[in-house]
């Protein structure tokens, strides 16, 4: 039979080793709430009252957002690239042509340093470069870019098609720019942002694309944004559409 003493003396050893763990769980229990990915960034674009009626009943009102249209474009290997390809996927936009010798030049510098930070995460995460001079930019061209860029084209595809269609993309859906035009032979968009999208097509963030240290500081984003779907998250109700 165990004495009173020994039986004393393994107890309290027991309540030495609990103590800490319960410590610890409601510590973080307190420290760390559900994450929203609502919350972890700003959402850009036009925002809209929109009534929802939830599980149980009730009705309450929320926001629709600003979402990015349907689009139809070719990428440097010939594919057909959609819309359908930004749905469940973080993604990072810009505008460019083959041909530019000034800013495009150091957006593609940077885009690449963007794509080698996330190259581990292509099921999560990628770019999309579209050409403002698509009557150059060919699928070849665009190929022939990419090789010289050394573009992966598992995770960064380089879009060209219709003008007008991407021009009405540039200004209604990304909104890169305020000036207005029809995509014809004399609208022109030369802008250097990048533009980071999150998984509902919603815009979450516009960084310089010729700043090293706007390119950081779109990596920081895209990480907090790629965390913020892993973690636990707070049902929300918003639209998407």
């Amino acid at each position: 039979m165990i004495s009173s003493r020994k039986r004393n003396f393994l107890i309290a050893i027991l309540v030495i080793a609990i103590c800490p763990l319960i410590f610890l769980l409601v510590f973080q229990r307190i420290k760390q709430p559900e994450v929203n990915s609502n919350n972890v960034l700003p959402i850009y674009g036009f925002h809209t009252p929109v009534t929802v009626k939830l599980e149980n009943g009730e009705t309450v009102i929320d926001t629709a957002y600003h979402t990015i249209p349907k689009f139809s474009l070719i990428n440097q290997n010939g594919d057909t690239v959609t819309d359908n390809r930004m749905k469940g996927v973080v993604s990072v936009v810009d505008f460019f042509f083959t041909t530019c010798p000034s800013i495009c030049i150091d957006m593609t510098k940077n885009m690449r340093k963007v794509q080698d930070f996330f190259k581990n995460d292509n099921s999560k995460f990628q770019i999309l470069s579209f050409s403002v001079d698509p009557e150059t930019d060919t699928p070849d061209v665009l190929l022939k870019y990419a090789y010289q860029n050394d573009v992966n084209s598992t995770s960064w595809s380089l879009l060209t098609g219709d003008k007008p269609a991407i021009y009405d993309l540039a200004r209604k859906g990304f909104l890169v720019t305020a000036t207005e035009g029809d995509g014809g032979p004399n609208d022109f968009i030369h802008d250097n942002k990048f533009v980071l999208i999150d998984r509902e097509g919603r815009i979450r963030g516009y960084y310089d694309g010729t700043s090293s240290e706007q390119t950081d500081k779109l990596i920081l984003d895209i990480q907090k944004l790629l965390v913020s779907y892993i973690m636990p998250m707070k049902k929300s109700h918003s639209s998407a559409k």
